[in-house]
């Protein structure tokens, strides 16, 4: 039986055009966050089963790909649960294996620290636009800044590559998990529901407010509950500036907000107005959730209109370390959408700045070998002025080869014949 030459379902192959996208996207990325002071980092593919089954991955945790036990240590017949048969799992974000990465080496770095770590991630999930089963993740966290000087840094920094990138009118949608567990609380939910209360208010923007409306009520939730719940969405629906929406929640919640709540979310939106270097809209949104259960504080989202879809999120996880040490560390972090962006710029027909001219220097096939050492000599003397160029051998049909050349960005050719 012949192999199969297509990859596996969900996963692609990446083609020249699209890999010279990608690559320039994480040269930005890169470039730009070293200069906000991050650190690049590497972490292993696979985990431990447990750590990334801890309940703190929300819907992901479901998706993962777990790994079989090997050799003697596998034995199917006799397993009765799935530890007995699986001990590893591919990662499914970057935010579970740097918290166990700060926890076995935090006496090596400074505090905070500011982490950059670019990697694939592998969950098994839907394919569908934009969306892999794997999939590059490109995230910055801050860890051991306790302050809400981590969620400007993360903010200013994300949209200021986006920028570099081309991007503009795009909105970082911004709530926080205490304003949301507030809430709830006026509204006369139990604490223990705040969970599903949450899953379901995160589908508003898919079922809009009639659709919560009747989720919650199917759950079996307390009607008067629900619409006491639902009025301060309608209250709040105008309210996308920041700093008027919180002060406005905080009027109407000043039993159950705390006020530092309130400063802070308007602290972060004031310092990152004043530092934005992009064209940006920072917009409060309190239906925003994050599907990730380790949220603790700040959440924020990409969104960009010409995807109709978020485009990156993160937020503050300040409990996750404390998982694995016993001692929390305040943790704050944001994700690109790396994988979104590079569809985005390719179907806008991107195409990559070069900083030379690229040149192809066609070699006839009778050529000498003294030759083609007089070629290479003055190919590199080329490449060290500067010049992206191309060494092959020339074709019978030139002119097509011309084309596909010129169709790669070649813009000049130096032909050299055996003559």
């Amino acid at each position: 039986m012949a192999l199969s030459k297509k990859p596996v379902t969900g996963m692609k192959d990446i083609l020249p055009d699209e890999m010279e996208i990608r690559d320039y996207v994480t040269s930005v990325i890169k470039d730009t966050y070293r200069k906000f002071g991050f650190t690049p980092i590497e972490t292993p593919c696979m985990e431990n089963i447990s750590n990334l089954s801890s309940k703190q991955g929300g819907e992901n945790e479901k998706l993962i790909f777990k790994v079989l036990k090997r050799g003697e240590k596998l034995n199917v017949a006799e397993a009765k649960e799935e530890s007995d048969v699986v001990d590893f799992g591919m990662r499914y974000d970057l935010t579970v294996p740097l918290s166990r990465y700060y926890s076995n080496h935090a006496n090596e770095l400074p505090t905070p620290f500011k982490a950059l770590q670019i990697g694939s991630v592998w969950r098994a999930d839907r394919p569908q636009r934009g969306r892999y089963r794997q999939f590059t993740q490109c995230d910055i966290d801050i860890l051991g800044e306790p302050s809400n000087l981590a969620e400007i840094e993360l903010i200013t920094a994300t949209t200021t590559t986006i920028g570099r990138l081309g991007f503009e009118d795009f909105e970082i949608r911004i709530n926080e998990r205490r304003i949301l567990k507030a809430m709830a609380a006026y509204s006369g939910f139990e604490e223990k529901d705040y969970d599903e209360i949450f899953i379901i208010l995160d589908k508003m923007d898919k079922i809009g407010l009639d659709g919560v409306q009747k989720e919650l009520i199917e759950c079996g939730y307390n009607q008067e509950s629900v619409e006491k719940y639902l009025q301060l969405f309608t209250l709040l629906e105008d309210k996308k500036d920041v700093v008027e929406g919180v002060k406005l929640l905080k009027e109407k919640l000043a039993d159950y907000l705390e006020d530092e709540v309130a400063t802070s979310m308007t602290e972060i939106a004031t310092a990152v107005e004043a530092a934005k270097t992009a064209k940006f809209k920072l917009v409060f949104d309190p239906t925003l959730v994050r599907g990730m259960s380790y949220y603790t504080g700040t959440i924020f989202e990409i969104a960009m209109p010409s995807l109709g879809a978020a485009c990156g999120g993160g937020g503050r996880y300040d409990k996750m370390i404390g998982k694995f040490t016993g001692h929390d560390v305040p943790a704050c972090g944001f994700s690109i959408g790396f994988e979104r962006i590079v569809l985005l710029l390719m179907e806008q027909g991107f195409k990559v700045p070069t900083t030379g001219k690229k040149v192809a220097y066609l070699v006839e096939k009778k050529c000498s070998a003294e030759k083609v050492v007089e070629v290479m000599k003055q190919a590199k003397e080329a490449r060290e002025e500067g010049q992206q160029v191309l060494v092959v051998r020339m074709n019978k049909n030139k002119k097509f080869q011309k084309e596909q050349l010129m169709q790669q960005g070649y813009e000049e050719f130096v032909e050299f014949f055996a003559r």
